[in-house]
C-alpha cells in the first residue's frame, strides 16, 4: 500500500460517524440500495442495516465501490434491527407522511441516530412506524407526495452532515474501533492478501502506522501454501484430530 493510499484511507476512517445510520426495510430495488450505501459513505457512515430477502443483491455499479467502505448488517426482522439499534442509545426515526410527521431539518442528528427507510412501492411497514419515536417528512408543494427512496436519503444525511459538522463531530478523533480501522485498511489497501486469509480462515493481521504488516513468520508460511497444499494440510489435520478421538 503506497502512502498516499494509507493516508486516504486513515484519513476517511477519521471522518467516520459510527452513531449515524440507515436501516432499510424492505428496500426492493437494487440501485436504490446501492445508491443509498453511496450517500451513506459519502457522509461518513460505516455501518447500515437491511432487512431484506437474501436474493437480494447490490447494484455494485451504481455504488460506485462505496459498497466496500460501508458495511451491511442483515436482519431477519425489524423488530431485530430496531432492537440493535436500541441497543445502541439511538434515536430512531422513520421516513413516513403522518399527522405526527415533523419537517426533517427540525431533528437534532447530532445526537446518535438511525433513519428507517420503507419500501419504494408501499412504504415503512406498521410494524416498524410502531417502533420510532418520530415520523419525519420532507416538505413538497408540487403533486407527488414523495421523493425516490435515494434521493430521500441523500436530503436527510445531508442535513445530518450540516448539523455535525457545525458542532464539530468531523473534526473529532476517530470514532471507529482500532480493530475495525484496521480490517479496512487490510481488506482495501492489501485485497489479495484479504482474500486469501478469507479462503483459508485465518486472521487478519494487524497493521503498523506505516501501513505494514505486523505478521509472524508463521502467518506468512501459511499465507504462502498453495491452495491445493492448504487443503491436503488442513484434511492431515482433521485425520489426526479423528485418530486421537479413536
Amino acid at each position: 500500500m503506497n502512502p498516499e493510499r494509507l493516508a486516504r484511507i486513515r484519513q476517511m476512517l477519521a471522518l467516520r460517524q459510527p452513531d449515524l445510520t440507515v436501516c432499510m426495510e424492505e428496500v426492493n430495488k437494487s440501485h436504490n440500495l446501492a445508491a443509498l450505501i453511496r450517500t451513506c459513505d459519502a457522509v461518513g457512515i460505516p455501518e447500515v442495516h437491511a432487512v431484506w430477502p437474501r436474493r437480494m443483491r447490490m447494484h455494485t455499479h451504481a455504488a460506485k465501490g462505496s459498497h466496500y467502505w460501508v458495511k451491511v448488517e442483515r436482519h431477519e426482522t425489524i423488530h431485530e434491527a430496531v432492537g440493535q439499534l436500541r441497543q445502541q442509545g439511538m434515536q430512531i426515526l422513520a421516513t413516513h407522511l403522518s399527522e405526527r410527521a415533523v419537517d426533517f431539518r427540525d431533528i437534532d442528528y447530532t445526537r446518535p441516530t438511525a433513519i428507517l427507510f420503507g419500501a419504494e412501492k408501499h412504504g415503512i411497514s406498521a410494524e416498524a412506524l410502531a417502533l420510532a419515536d418520530q415520523d419525519i417528512i420532507i416538505p413538497m408543494v408540487g403533486m407527488a407526495q414523495s421523493l425516490n427512496v435515494s434521493v430521500a436519503g441523500a436530503l436527510i444525511l445531508y442535513e445530518a452532515q450540516r448539523q455535525r459538522q457545525l458542532v464539530g463531530r468531523y473534526a473529532q478523533s476517530c470514532q471507529l474501533p482500532r480493530v475495525e480501522q484496521d480490517r479496512l485498511l487490510f481488506e482495501r489497501g492489501y485485497p489479495v492478501l484479504a482474500r486469501v486469509c478469507r479462503m483459508k480462515h485465518l486472521p487478519y493481521p494487524a497493521i503498523a502506522d506505516d501501513g505494514s504488516l505486523l505478521a509472524d513468520d508463521t502467518w506468512w508460511q501459511q499465507m504462502q501454501l498453495s491452495k491445493a497444499a492448504w487443503q491436503a494440510r488442513q484434511q492431515d489435520a482433521a485425520f489426526g484430530d479423528e485418530d486421537v478421538i479413536s
